[in-house]
């Protein structure tokens, strides 16, 4: 496996077109994909592809090994899909084709709708493998037949271990949050996927950042990858407003409410950093307003698919959570994010915020600080590369929770480690 990366940079504007010239948007048919892939792609609704999916496209569909790094909600799921559906073939050998792994139950399902959506066969069948469902129900699904496997590493090292999986066919393999499954302590179980699938494989990493631990895994386990790199120079999209409000800790939900009633969401998303807090909120607020619904790691899998139905739906308009929904998941009417807790990790910020501005649309994001926190803020904002603006409303303290600048550090540099005990108990 290669040690060195290659690096493409595609984050600077290119050049303005001369006086009078008319510039086309480029279309999904100069990527290199199949006429039937085509097909589902219009079919999906798809007009003009993002920048990371002109990048990765045609690339992948040579074979190429891809590191993709690109924000969350640019259009990663179907750049790292639509190669492998275009070089898909019906054939009667057992076991899936391609793999997928995701970091959470709501990624995989979502991954999973998407290439379903995006088939070009109506014979193509995608299996999810995700804790919390029966594994009875999904031994019967891979034994009726699985193309594409998308699946948590967990479930899946299960699936293995009972031998009701097997990836001695699987050609094309991806990571998708890469950084995040390694953040929370999925490495080992990675590392043992990877040894199981065949070594003249084709494996893409799809991640928002690349911290060190990704970089090692990449030099590991892929074939000299090309790395594109579509991440703004700003981590955090310029469409969303960000501000934050300093508030006492016995005073969150009173200016909560305060909040809401100013701002009126058409879609909401409030961020608590722990299950116990998440669930307490919701049962604050469930009685001034109907359409709210919690979502943590121990509520039952059909009723997390089921909430997050609704919330696509817009049936539920204010959403409490943890940060198991701070990634991946694409809901496009989202509003408005509100940091109830400031985020631990100054990178959970950029992904929880990511959650509305999907796509270029317009987007809210407003943070609760304590006076305690001036140095999480400080953090966030040297990351950013940017001063978060200060909100008020009549009735709450105005003061500055923040670190003097002279303290403010250059670059803020995450650390990561194994931190599976602390998010098991916040998410």
């Amino acid at each position: 496996m290669s040690q060195v990366v290659d690096e493409v940079s595609l984050t600077p504007t290119p050049s303005a077109p001369s006086e009078g010239q008319i510039v086309e948007p480029i279309g999904f048919a100069a990527l290199s994909l199949s006429d039937s892939v085509l097909s589902a792609v219009q079919r999906a609704g798809f007009v003009h592809p993002t920048p990371i999916q002109v990048a990765l496209i045609p690339p992948a569909v040579e074979g190429v090994d891809v590191i993709g790094q690109a924000q969350t909600g640019t259009g990663k799921t179907a750049a790292f899909l639509l190669p492998f559906l275009t070089r898909w073939r019906p054939r009667t050998d057992p076991g899936p084709q391609a793999l997928v792994l995701t970091p959470t139950r709501e990624l995989t399902l979502q991954v999973a709708e998407e290439a379903v959506k995006l088939s070009p066969h109506k014979g193509f069948r995608v299996v999810p493998i995700l804790g919390g469902q029966r594994m009875g129900q999904q031994v019967r699904a891979l034994k009726q037949g699985a193309n594409l496997v998308v699946g948590t590493p967990g479930r899946v090292i299960d699936h293995l271990g009972r031998g009701t999986l097997s990836f001695a066919r699987t050609h094309y393999v991806v990571l998708d949050e890469a950084d995040r499954m390694l953040d929370i302590g999925f490495r080992p179980d990675i590392e043992k996927i990877l040894r199981r699938c065949p070594s003249e494989r084709q494996t893409l990493f799809l991640s928002a950042t690349l911290p060190p631990p990704v970089l090692r895994l990449a030099h590991r386990y892929m074939r000299e990858p090309l790395h594109l790199n579509l991440s703004p120079e700003k981590l955090t999209v310029e469409k969303i407003r960000q501000s934050y409000f300093t508030v006492d800790e016995d005073r969150k939900f009173e200016l909560l409410m305060r909040v809401l009633e100013r701002e009126k969401p058409r879609q909401c998303i409030i961020f608590c950093e722990t299950k116990i807090g998440s669930h307490h909120l919701f049962q604050q607020l469930r009685g001034a307003h109907k359409r709210v619904a919690v979502m943590h790691g121990d509520l039952p899998q059909e009723m997390r698919n089921r909430i997050m139905q609704y919330f696509r739906e817009g049936k539920v308009v204010i959403l409490v959570a943890t940060d198991v929904v701070g990634r991946g998941i694409d809901v496009m009417g989202i509003s408005h994010i509100i940091n109830y807790d400031l985020p631990s990790d100054a990178e959970n910020y950029v992904h929880r915020i990511g959650r509305t501005g999907r796509m270029g649309n317009d987007g809210v994001a407003i943070t609760f600080v304590t006076m305690e926190q001036g140095e999480e803020l400080t953090r966030i904002e040297a990351l950013i590369n940017n001063l978060v603006a200060q909100d008020q409303i009549e009735g709450f303290e105005s003061f500055r929770p923040r670190a003097a600048a002279a303290d403010t550090p250059k670059q803020y540099t995450p650390v990561y480690g194994d931190r599976v005990k602390r998010y098991s108990r916040r998410l």
